[in-house]
């Protein structure tokens, strides 16, 4: 085992995607150009939804809260690993890295959830029409809100607070381009067989239980379609919730994408080159696809732009 730093540590190093200098260039102006697609197609949604009196429904509110998340998302790892690159300097302290972790967390909680209320609200507008207004009404969808904003900041702060407790090798490089809380808990010297199990269980609890949820409510959405006899009316149901699940797709996709590939290779370079897919791409993606597919939201565009 590694000899254990006797004094607290103050920083670790962050590896990025690349250690080849030639690379850096292209590296800077490629996430730049990502991070820049993603604040401004998000927040054009969010002042779309904002400004468009037609939109304030229940659907466009949990949506411009997505997008509100997407770029405090990308916003908590993004600019520091462009600074990272520019300055040639891959140092992060000690607290930075622990701000990354529960900020990372408590976002990527928010995702999740928010994808889970929005599948449900779509359940409602298609299998109780009628009641739609009455069941989602502003103060049930605060609560839903409020809910997951509470949960996923105790997970967070649950996951923070245990890293704390860790006693670090001298060996503090991660092999990332943030600090991912795997890759962190893996530099410790101390036992973490608590920090693991906390992990899993809020995979379980957090994760799995909001997907069941999803595969829940779009199982009924299905059946409900097909008991729909025309064929107009089947496109109007599929059309409405064609976008939602999209993004669900491809949240969930890349999510187990990257831990297949950490499950399969020992590599953690391979590992955070597949997370660029979750953290960069799906909510850079998000605001085409809602802005291309969703036609009410196109017209707010339209006329946010006239």
């Amino acid at each position: 085992m590694e000899q254990r730093n006797q004094t607290p540590i103050s920083e670790f190093i962050l590896l990025g995607l690349s250690e080849e200098g030639e690379l850096q260039p292209l590296l800077l102006w490629l996430f730049l150009s990502m991070y820049l697609v993603t604040f401004s197609g998000n927040l054009l949604i969010i002042l779309a939804i904002v400004m468009d009196s037609s939109l304030h429904m229940p659907m466009y509110f949990f949506l411009s809260n997505l997008s509100f998340v997407d770029i405090c998302f990308t916003t908590t790892t993004i600019p520091k690993m462009l600074w990272n690159i520019q300055t040639q300097n891959k140092v992060i302290t000690y607290a930075g890295c622990l701000s990354q972790i529960y900020f990372f967390m408590l976002l990527a909680g928010l995702d999740n959830f928010l994808l889970t209320v929005m599948a449900y609200d779509r359940f409602v507008a298609i299998c109780h029409p009628l009641h739609y207004m009455v069941i989602m009404n502003p103060k049930f969808c605060g609560i839903l809100l409020l809910v997951s904003w509470l949960l996923s900041v105790l997970n967070s702060l649950l996951q923070d607070l245990m890293v704390l407790q860790l006693s670090f090798c001298t060996q503090l490089e991660i092999p990332h381009f943030f600090c991912e809380l795997n890759q962190v808990i893996q530099l410790a010297c101390s036992d973490t067989f608590f920090n693991n199990l906390a992990i899993y269980l809020a995979s379980g609890l957090l994760g799995f239980i909001p997907l069941i949820g999803i595969f829940s409510s779009y199982s009924r959405i299905l059946t409900s379609i097909l008991k729909i006899s025309s064929s107009g009316g089947k496109y109007k149901a599929f059309s409405t919730c064609g976008s939602h699940l999209l993004v669900v797709s491809l949240f969930y996709g890349t999510g187990f994408g990257v831990y297949l590939s950490s499950a399969a290779s020992q590599n953690s370079r391979t590992t955070a080159i597949a997370s660029v897919m979750y953290m960069v791409v799906t909510p850079m993606l998000n605001p085409f696809i809602y802005g291309l597919r969703n036609r009410d939201i196109k017209l707010a565009l339209k006329k946010l732009f006239s």
